[in-house]
């Protein structure tokens, strides 16, 4: 089993959702990208090249967030889960999209929605 390097609470703003209101308005959405990687090689070097430079990929994913709409967050997922697995050392990684002010009729706190991808 890889080790975990998590990123939780990236926070941008984006025109995501199925409604007009929402793509035109824009919203909140909050991204955890949890990273299965092998941690051995950078922690015997001490070396940032041997292992994700997690603050290049949160831009990465900031600029996914608040760049091209989509309709749906399984969408926004996926395209952050292929970001992440550009990097040859990611094993594996989930992504959760958080989506706290989603048009829900009913009181609630959040609606997230985690997708799990491993390199084939």
């Amino acid at each position: 089993m890889p080790d975990r390097l998590a990123l939780l609470g990236l926070t941008a703003s984006g025109h995501h959702g199925w409604f007009v209101e929402e793509r035109a308005e824009g919203q909140r959405f909050l991204v955890d990208v949890v990273l299965g990687v092998d941690t051995r090689p950078a922690a015997s070097s001490d070396d940032l090249a041997d292992t994700v430079d997690y603050g290049t990929l949160a831009d990465d994913v900031v600029a996914i967030v608040s760049g091209e709409p989509v309709r749906l967050i399984e969408t926004l997922a996926q395209r952050i889960a292929d970001r992440c697995l550009d990097d040859p050392r990611v094993e594996e990684v989930d992504v959760t999209v958080h989506k706290p002010e989603a048009p829900v009729p009913v009181p609630f706190d959040d609606v997230t929605l985690t997708i799990r991808r491993t390199r084939p």
